[in-house]
Order: C-alpha cells, then structure tokens, then sequence
C-alpha cells in the first residue's frame, strides 16, 4: 500500500506540478538561454559587475577565512583565475571598474579601528547558532575607496560621516554616481522625530550623490523622504538611473533624472519593492528587480526606458533572483540567485535575447499613471478630499516643508503625480520649473582676515579673530582691500533740503581708504526723524554708499549707545545672492576703540555727539597712524526647488491664447527658524504648516481637478486657458512664484489674471477676506455675482501689495485676487495642525473659487488693470527695523489702526498687557490708522523706554504701556 501511493504521488506530480513548471521555463527561456552559475566558492556571492570590455566581472563575496563579511573579488571570464581586490578586512560592497583605467571603486569599512572586532562579533554570532534575517548593512564607516585592479594604491574618496556606498562609474569614467546617508550627521542635530526615524532605519535618509572621479566636486541630487540608492548612469551618461523607496521602506520604485538632478521621472509604478535597475546598452529598457509575486519571491522584471508600458517578467524561478545586469555589448546578463542546491545566492550568467525583450515590451499594456497616494480622490470638490489633502501635506513625516528640503521635494513629487493623474498639461517634461534660492551664507575661513596696525611697528599690528573681534558681512566683495581708515559717522546719505539732509561724507574723501561706520541712524533724534532716516540706514545701502564714494572697504560697528551695542551683525540670510561691490564687515566695539586710541578718541563720544544732530559734531576724519587690511569671502549656499506648474489649454490654442493662473504656495517653516511665532517648549519643533498653506495648495487641488473634467465635459466654456501653480519658497520671500514671472511659461501680458489662496482653512462666522480687489474694477462686480448664492459674509479690501505670491504678479500688472480667512492663535506655530481647519467651510470656499474662475476663463473682456499706490511709508527692511512688541496683526478686519490676533509669548506685548482682539490706535505720541502707521511708529520708538500705545478693547479706549526690547 506505501509503494503504490508514493507511485500515485509521482505520477500526479510529474501531470499537473511538472508542466506548470515546465511552462515557466519556457517562458524564462525567451530571454534567457544558457543559464549557468557562475561562482561556486564562498558561503554566497552577488553584485557582479562586468568591465568595460566585457572581459571580466567584479563581484563580492563571504569566502576569506576569519571575516564573515563582504570581500571584492575579480573573475576572467577566458582562463577563470579570480583574485581579492579587497583589503581582506572589515565589511565591502559595491564594486565597480572605471573606464579607461586600471582602477576600481568600492566601498569599505577596513579604516575602522572596530572592524575587525566587528568580525569577530559576527562570527561568534553564527557559531552560536542563531540566526538572524538577511538585510544591508548601513555600517558608518563605509567610504568610497579607488584601488588598482592588484589591489594597491587605494585612495579614499569620501571621507564623510555616515554610509557612502553604491558607486558606479559613467561611461567615460570621470564621474561616480553614489549613495549616500550623510545629510543624516551630526545626528545631534537632527529633531527628536528624524533621530527617531534613523535609529528605526537609517536607509531613510539616503540619497544619491555626484561627484568627479578623484572625489571632488561632490553635489547632492536627491532629497526626498525615503531611500535613494542604486544609481548607475544611462549608456550615454546623460541621465542616471536609481530606485526610490517609499517612506514606509516597503515600495520603491525605478526612477531617472538628468546629472543635475532635475527632470525626474518615474518609470514604474509597481505597488512592491522594485528596485536595482540597470539599464541595457541600447538604452531603450531597463532590468530590475521586484517581490511583486510576494515578498520572498524576488523576480527579475524589464520596463521601457520612458515607464510608459506595464512592466514584463523575466524570470519565473521561485526564491530570489536580483541585481541584473547587461555585458557591454547587451548579450549576456549576470545577476544574483538563490537557485541554488543549498539555496544560498551566487552569480548566476545566462546569455540575453534582446530582440525578444523589445517584442514583450512592445505587446506590454500601457501603464496607468495613478499612484497609490492620489489615485483615490474624487474629481469633484469634496470637503473629504480637502481634508485628505490638508492632512498629507500637514503630516509630520514632510518635516514642515520648508523650501528645498525632502519634505517640500516629497511634497512636489506628490503634487506632481496628482496633475498628472487628473490630465493636466506640463510646460516641462515632470510639470516641475525648477528655481535656485540662497540658502545661507558660510565665512570661507581660509580667505577671511582683518589685520590692524596702529602704529609704526610690529607690536603696535593685531590680528582679529573671526567671530569674535569682526565677521564679513553676508553681502561682501570677494577679497582683499588695505589702506588708512575714515571714521564717516552714521554713513548716511539722506535728500531734502537744509534741516532734512544728512550727508554723513559731506567734505570728506574716502577714496581709497577703509570706511568705518556706525550702524543704524542717531540715536537721540525724536521718533519722525528716526523713521525718516531709518529708511536710507540698511547695510547694503550704507556699503554701497561708500563703494560710490571709491571705498576699498567698509567696517560697520554697533556703537555703544545703540542695541545689542559692541556686537557684530550676524551673519543672516537676507536670500539674496548679489554681491556688494566691496569688502565689508562688522567689527567689534573693543576693535574700533583700539583703533582710535592713538588719536585720543574714542567711540563711546564720538556717538554720542553725533546722536543729537549736534552741528559742530565731528562726523568724519582720518584716523591717525591707523592701517587695515581686510580679506572677505563669504560663499553663498545655493539651493534649489521647484514650483509645480500645470495647465488646461483654452479650447482654441493660438499664439494670442490668453491664461488665468490659480496659485498658492505648498512650502512652510520646516522646524520654524526666525519666522517662526513658537512659544516657549515650542521650540524646533515641526511646524506642519495645516492652514497655512496646506489649505490653499489643497484649494488648487481640488480646482485642478474638478476644472479638468469640466474642461473635458464642456471645452467650449475655455475661451482661456487655466494654469494651476503650487509655489514654494514663499515663507523665504515669495522666491517660486517671482521666479515663476520672471521667466514664465506664457507671455505675462497672456495672463488675463492671478487668484491666491493663503490660509484659508480657518473660517469664523462665515467670514472671508477677499484681497487685493483694487487691482482691477471687475472684481467688485464678479465677487457679487458668485457670492449671491455663495452666501459669504465678504470683507473686500483693496491692497494688493500683500506678504504673498499675489505681489509677484500685480507688480508685473497682473489683477490680482487673495482668499484669506484669517489669522490665528496657531500661525506659524506647530500647532497649526490638520485637524483645526473647518472642512466644509473650505469646500464652499473652493466652490465659490472655481465659479470666479470659470467666469475668468470664458468671459469676453479680460479684467483691466487698476493701479492702486503702495504706501509711501512702507515697512522698513528688517536690517532697520530695531525695536520688537511681538504684536500678531488681523489683516483681515478693515478697522481704523491696527487690530491684533495675538501676541506672542514673554514678548514685550505680552508683557504690557496687550491681547488678541485689541484695536492699536496709538503708539509712541502718533495716531494708528493702519498697519503702515503702526510699522513707521514702531520703528521710531526707542528700545528699552517705556511707551505708551492706546488700544481700544470692547468699545472702551485703554492706555497701557509697554517696553521695545531690540530686534535680534
């Protein structure tokens, strides 16, 4: 009986399991022919590499006696021989020859003083007989290392913090492609949440690198959320090819850009883990890797090079086959397989059908281009999907989304898939128009120095020390001046006639000589002469005053009757890249009194005479015996981002087509900075950025969509074309959307008209504040239309000079309309968090938009252009503006004086009483009418005096007093 059913077992395998098999071997035969294992030797081996000439491949593999790890080796694939290229010690990886040398690249960890007891740690782990699952090491101490093919010569091309791995050559061998996770150290400065994400997985913060063979010229191409790795360059080396996980570390995706790292496009969209793609030397497909069939059945996969077909499998073999890759000449393919008899993966060589491979391709289905975080959400506008919306953008996992960080990358890219998804048009390939910011400003230590003599010999000559006794200025010249030293007072040049000029270089000549002046504007003057002067007292102004005036160089010092007096002006970011024109800095107060010493002043009087206006004041003269040579170089960092633009055509398209643009901005604080409103135990924390301005990128969203499918229904109703703009760099000075006009896709004098949205998220007693409607008369009547059966209770004011994306394009002669429903408590704080905003207020908001819109697409007359005057006071540069209150000022309600929706914490508004719902009508002596009143009186006020400021507070005038503290 056991002999006849083990008979009938067989015979009922080898009829219905063996076909099945047989059938999936004949599949994997279309591409793959000859299949053979390569490497015997060694516990496993992977990641074969072939060189250039297709005459040898460089793998790694756990075969050297005493490292349980990684070591690199090298087969001939004519005699067979295979040698260590490796050092033998510590963990390697990655492999890769360099074309037109004899050189190799990889990575290892066999500096570190722990390898090799790592080594041991590893090995006694084994022999104790646990077992643990298979993943990539992240080790810290992995560098890029240049070797010869014989192992000598290494040279270490990275010398970074944290993993740096997966390098490949271009074609040309002048360039590595790499992996790194060195935006991730120090990891002290990383927040709590992102510390919390590397110690739960550190791949999360890979990204892929560039840079010249010998390691030079390093740049960062990738920022987003989730791991990027695996690069390698296209056959042409124009593009680079790279896998990018999802944050969840369960998807990824095959991805390609330029070398500049713009125009990135994603070839799959697979729904699992697909990843290690390598590109065939025709360049028209790519190989990779997926667990699409489940998670322990790896396969290998082909897709076209523009990720337009489903992709085809290749392999049908069940455990894991991975890391594919094409000889040079395209007729063989190496990868790593666990087809093995112990199940242990080795390389594996088979020769490769290509003309196969482009019939699959070819009868592949086209590929849907939803993806898993968008695909769900309705063309309609829904109070559900806003809420959808608001809470992606707003999740903690963007990182607040300050401009070019992962967060706001994260956030484009998502962006991007949605207008793609919902049919929009891009002017570019990837609907991304990318702009440069000035990130920062960093002193190049090894070309700053400022060397005093004071007298004769070398004794009487001190050299300052940066940082401490001066710092160039954010703003300055490269390089280096020398000569004598003019004191020029305030330096100040300010027009009007006897009694309103000042001419602090009034018969003084600075004609090659260094500078010295004071910063801000007399002290002691009453508050409308402050407020006049205050207005030519910036510090690039004051330098190029003395450039003008033939300057070598300019020293700026706060004097001792000024705030923050003696210290040096910080080196802050005003995001602007435009050089002075001369070599300036700050100086201390201690230096300046060194220099003039041996003139027997010092600076402490000569303020102090010159605060009053006093006529027979010293303003200016040459310091006796005194000689500066100042060197400067301040290296401006450079980042970019990119706006997301797409658009719906008019029904018509012509050279005369007209557009309206629908905007708001998707970037915020990040983890707050210096415009941040946080309160104490607030600080550094995520700022997510819910109302302000995930509300309106939400807003564009859903009128994208819903517009599209109108568009589609009705094209006849689109007389214009509707472009849909989600900006970044907004928070940093409305930097998208000034970039976006300054080189825009369609002629400005096509765009008929631009509708914002910011904060609007937060509606209170069916309250909304329309913005900007001076800018153009049809305004008026259009608003009253929509709203009859919208319902609002509108606030019209007509200012377009706003602190938003509306400002780049009426000062373009662009109308202008902004929805606005007010600040609040949580603006600009990390509690201004999704689940504050009024969903159904928002939907309403966005249905009253889109009627606006569609008026504005299919009307006969385009709006005209109003010209409304910007305030001759204006707000000061923040460079003036010296005195803060912490006052959080309502621009939604029309009042006469300034009406406040907060005040910030232990601020000096706080501290003198001061409240949210409080109406400013007085500060100072002066009357408040409106916030430009309010600007030019705070301005003039003095730090640390008493002031009082009247406010009215339910219906009763109150006068309180309250105390400037100086602005840092």
């Amino acid at each position: 009986m056991i002999g006849k059913s083990r008979l009938l077992i067989s015979f009922l395998f080898l009829a219905f399991v063996a076909p099945a098999f047989a059938d999936e071997a004949a599949q994997e035969s279309r591409f793959l022919t000859n299949t053979r294992q390569l490497i015997f030797e060694g516990r496993r081996s992977g990641e074969g590499y072939f060189s250039p000439d297709g005459g040898k491949i460089i793998f790694q593999s756990e075969r050297e006696e005493g490292n349980p790890f990684y070591q690199i080796y090298a087969v001939d694939l004519n005699s067979g021989d295979t040698t260590r290229i490796s050092p033998g010690t510590g963990k390697t990886t990655c492999a890769f020859f360099q074309p037109g040398s004899d050189r190799v690249l990889f990575a290892s960890t066999h500096a570190d003083p722990d390898a090799r007891a790592k080594q041991k740690a590893e090995l006694d782990f084994r022999a104790s007989g646990k077992q643990r699952r298979y993943s990539w090491d992240y080790d810290e101490a992995f560098d890029i290392y240049s070797v010869r093919q014989d192992g000598s010569d290494p040279v270490n091309l990275t010398h970074s913090p944290g993993y740096d791995a997966e390098g490949s050559f271009s074609p040309d061998g002048n360039q590595i492609v790499f992996c790194s996770l060195r935006a991730a150290f120090p990891l002290e400065k990383l927040s709590p949440e992102l510390r919390a994400a590397y110690d739960k997985d550190p791949s999360f913060f890979g990204d892929i690198y560039l840079m010249n063979a010998d390691g030079s010229n390093v740049r960062r191409l990738t920022d987003a959320p989730g791991y990027d790795g695996g690069p390698f360059f296209s056959p042409d080396g124009q593009r680079i090819i790279w896998r990018h996980f999802e944050e969840n570390g369960m998807i990824a995706d095959v991805w390609t850009m330029k070398l500049d790292g713009s125009d990135k496009q994603r070839l799959t969209d697979f729904k699992s883990m697909s990843w290690a793609p390598f590109l065939h030397p025709s360049g028209k497909y790519v190989i990779f890797t997926s667990n699409k069939l489940g998670f322990e059945n790896f396969e290998l996969f082909l897709v076209d090079a523009q990720g337009e077909r489903e992709p085809v499998r290749v392999t049908f073999t069940p455990g894991f086959d991975g890391l594919p890759v094409f000889s040079p000449d395209g007729k063989k393919l190496c990868w790593t397989s666990g087809r093995t008899s112990d199940g242990k993966s080795q390389l594996f060589l088979a020769d490769w059908n290509d003309e196969a491979a482009r019939a699959a391709l070819a009868a592949a289905p086209k590929r849907s281009k939803a993806t898993s975080g968008n695909a769900n959400f309705a063309p309609e506008i829904t109070d559900a999907d806003l809420r959808r919306e608001v809470e992606w953008l707003a999740d903690p996992a963007r990182d607040g989304r300050m401009t070019g960080t992962p967060g706001a990358q994260a956030s484009a890219s998502w962006l991007a898939e949605y207008f793609r998804q919902n049919g929009l048009q891009s002017f570019t390939e990837n609907f991304s128009m990318p702009f440069q910011f000035n990130a920062g400003e960093k002193v190049l230590p090894e070309k700053r120095r400022l060397e005093i003599a004071t007298g004769d010999s070398k004794s009487q000559s001190v050299t300052a020390k940066l940082d401490q006794d001066f710092r160039p200025l954010p703003f300055s010249q490269a390089g280096e001046a020398s000569g004598e030293v003019v004191f020029a007072g305030y330096g100040l040049v300010a027009p009007g006639d006897a009694g309103v000029r000042y001419d602090s270089y009034a018969g003084l000549n600075v004609k090659d000589k260094v500078v010295l002046i004071l910063r801000y504007v007399p002290e002691k003057v009453e508050p409308a002469r402050r407020a006049q002067l205050n207005r030519y007292a910036g510090l690039r102004y004051k330098a190029m005053l003395a450039r003008e005036r033939g300057a070598k160089a300019v020293l700026i010092v706060t004097g001792p009757n000024s705030p923050n007096a003696g210290e040096l002006v910080p080196l802050t970011n005003d995001f602007s890249n435009a050089e002075s024109g001369v070599v300036s800095a700050s100086i201390s107060g201690k230096m300046v009194d060194a220099l003039l010493a041996p003139g027997g002043k010092n600076l402490k009087e000569l303020q102090s005479a010159l605060d009053n206006e006093n006529p027979h004041a010293e303003t200016g003269f040459t310091l006796p015996k005194a000689k500066v040579t100042l060197a400067c170089a301040v290296e401006h960092l450079k980042k970019s981002d990119s706006d997301i633009v797409g658009y719906l055509p008019p029904a018509q398209k012509s050279a005369s087509a007209e557009y309206v643009v629908v905007g708001a901005h998707y970037d915020h604080l990040g983890h707050g900075g210096t415009s941040s409103l946080d309160r104490s135990g607030e600080e550094n924390k995520i700022h997510p950025g819910a109302d302000d301005n995930a509300s309106g990128t939400a807003w564009v969203m859903e009128l994208a969509a819903s517009l599209a499918k109108e568009r589609a229904e009705h094209p006849e109703k689109f007389r214009r074309g509707v472009i849909f703009a989600c900006w970044s760099g907004e928070e940093i000075g409305i930097i998208g959307s000034a970039a976006f006009c300054e080189h825009p896709p369609v002629p400005l004098d096509k765009i008929v008209a631009y509708v914002n949205a910011d904060m609007i998220g937060r509606m209170r007693e069916n309250k909304l504040t329309l913005q900007g409607v001076g800018s153009s008369h049809a305004w008026r009547r259009l608003i009253e239309k929509r709203n009859v059966s919208a319902g609002f209770n509108l606030s019209l004011q007509d200012d377009p000079y706003l602190p938003t994306d509306v400002t780049s394009f009426y000062t373009r002669n662009v109308p202008v309309l902004n929805l606005f429903t007010g600040a609040h408590d949580d603006y600009h704080r990390p509690t201004d968090t999704a689940d504050k905003l009024n969903y159904k207020d928002l939907e309403r908001i966005t249905k009253f938009s889109r009627e606006i819109v569609l008026d504005l697409a299919q009307a006969a007359e385009r709006p005209d252009l109003a010209k409304v005057e910007r305030s001759s006071q204006g707000s000061s540069a923040r460079e003036t503006l010296r005195s803060y209150l912490g006052t959080i000022p309502d621009y939604t309600t029309e009042v006469k004086g300034v009406k406040l929706s907060g005040v910030r914490g232990d601020s000096p508004a706080e501290k003198g009483g001061l409240k949210g719902g409080d109406v400013i009508v007085e500060l100072g002596g002066q009357k408040i009418t409106n916030i430009y009143d309010y600007t030019y009186a705070l301005d003039a006020a003095k730090i640390g005096e008493p002031t009082r400021i009247i406010v009215e507070r339910d219906s009763q005038r109150v006068m309180l007093t309250v105390t400037p503290e100086a602005r840092k």
